[in-house]
């Protein structure tokens, strides 16, 4: 009798212990009754054989900005002794907000955006709002946003990030945020499945390290043809042309009205399968095929 389809969803062990992530048991029981074996399993369990999986999907893998290095090892162990998607080396490139630079010399409309590494000076904005994050990050952690005169603030915020090794990201902050929110456009098995839109993650005078609503006032979203274009651009763009499952393309408009890349999730972005029930199906087959 032929084995069955052996799937791994992997996510970690916050995210296990308290059900954090709400789309997991019913993508799990999706999978299932789309005729494979799915396991939900975290990605630094060291009892799990990752060889025993015909594919291990990143999930919610929420820990891994402040354990990118551990991390980034766990995905090139995985990606050797199975097929894990997404490919370890679009997980490594990802996992570096300074892929928003490549992105931007390739064409692609980002948000502006500068780094500063540590060492270097506090080249801040003086005449506009800005926002610090790190390059490696997510959920917000560690992103604030700075009105001009808090200077003494930021310049803090940023020798937090400097003393851990952090690299900075610095944006303007972009208004139209308050108004028309973010865009989540969302890819699964090569084809646009579903998109969010949600309010204002970083609201003014909240510490950087204060924790934070990630996606706030969710509601599902139907992406204009000039929003998919500047996605499929991005998604273009990836070195390397790799396979992707999945994939998120975070939007929000420029000062021009015109949409601009915030941000392109490949690692582990949130689904929001709550607001697209409809997709669920779809992911499950999209994921039994990846494995076959």
């Amino acid at each position: 009798m032929a084995r069955s389809t052996r799937i791994a969803l992997v996510t970690c062990r916050e995210v296990q212990e308290t059900g954090y992530d709400r789309d997991l048991p019913g993508l799990a029981d999706a999978v299932r009754q789309a005729g494979a074996e799915a396991v939900i399993a975290c990605w630094d369990d060291p009892e799990v054989e990752w060889d025993r999986f015909d594919l291990a999907v990143i999930r919610s893998t929420w820990d891994y900005s402040w354990r990118a290095a551990e991390f980034l090892a766990w995905a090139e162990r995985c990606g050797a002794a199975t097929t894990l998607a997404n490919p370890p080396e679009v997980v490594r490139w990802n996992a570096d907000k300074r892929y928003l630079g490549e992105l931007g010399a390739a064409g692609v409309p980002v948000v502006d955006t500068r780094y500063l590494a540590p060492g270097d000076p506090a080249d801040l904005p003086e005449e506009q709002e800005y926002v610090i994050k790190p390059t490696s990050g997510a959920g917000a952690r560690y992103a604030a946003r700075y009105a001009p005169g808090e200077r003494e603030t930021a310049v803090r915020h940023l020798a937090r990030m400097h003393a851990e090794g952090l690299t900075a990201i610095v944006q303007p902050y972009v208004r139209s945020i308050d108004t028309a929110g973010e865009r989540a456009l969302q890819f699964f098995g090569g084809r646009f499945l579903h998109a969010i839109r949600k309010g204002a993650v970083l609201e003014a005078g909240t510490p950087y390290d204060a924790d934070k609503v990630p996606h706030p006032r969710l509601r599902p979203w139907e992406p204009t043809a000039a929003e998919l274009a500047v996605a499929e651009r991005a998604l273009d763009a990836v070195p390397g042309d790799p396979e992707l499952l999945y994939a998120r393309v975070d939007l929000v408009d420029g000062d021009d009205g015109a949409p601009r890349v915030m941000e392109l999730e490949l690692v582990e972005p949130n689904l929001f399968l709550s607001l697209h029930t409809d997709s669920v199906p779809v992911i499950a087959e999209a994921i039994l095929k990846a494995a076959r």
